[in-house]
């Protein structure tokens, strides 16, 4: 089996193409334990195919789902670059997954740990979790991604500003 390294630098990759696509740079792998084999992958596509569920984690969860032949995932762990939410923790949950390893916290949204702490309520099943894993790296191309549209934002601005400052000296 690789090391936890491994699958989160796949994650971040797979956040990265999510990046690309103007999506939130969220990646997940799902790794069947027993073998070390990644069976499932995803990342954020809400944008790209106009739907809500369309989360790294959801996608995921359904390919390996799909390679595995069934609903329930025990033996196998995930790997993502940010805290999940409240939907795709619950869909861990219902996945029956055994492990979660996340990089980058999520204040605003997260299940886990940030906002509340779902995998400690009393269901029937509850994940082992390990936050903070390569956080640098999750973090920063979080970040990278928002300043990047917060500057695309403000040239728009800028743009729009120009034009008419351009028009009214026309008159």
């Amino acid at each position: 089996m690789e090391s936890h390294e491994f699958y989160m630098h796949r994650a971040l990759e797979l956040a990265a193409k999510a990046a690309e696509l103007g999506e939130v740079p969220v990646g997940a792998v799902i790794v069947w334990k027993t073998t070390g084999e990644i069976v499932g992958e995803g990342y954020n596509l809400r944008e790209t195919g106009k739907h809500a569920l369309a989360h790294a984690e959801m996608m995921a969860i359904d390919a390996a789902c799909r390679k595995l032949g069934g609903w329930r995932l025990p033996e196998c762990a995930m790997y993502v670059t940010l805290e999940p939410c409240p939907m795709c923790g619950g869909a861990i949950l219902q996945a029956r997954i055994d492990e979660v390893y996340f990089g980058a916290y999520d204040a605003k949204s997260g299940a886990v740990c940030s906002v509340q702490r779902m995998f400690d309520l009393p269901y029937n099943w509850q994940p082992a979790v390990t936050g903070g894993m390569m956080q640098e790296e999750c973090s920063g191309i979080l970040s990278a991604f928002f300043r990047m549209l917060r500057q695309k934002k403000q040239n728009l601005k800028k743009t729009a500003a120009g034009s008419c400052n351009d028009s009214e000296n026309m008159v």
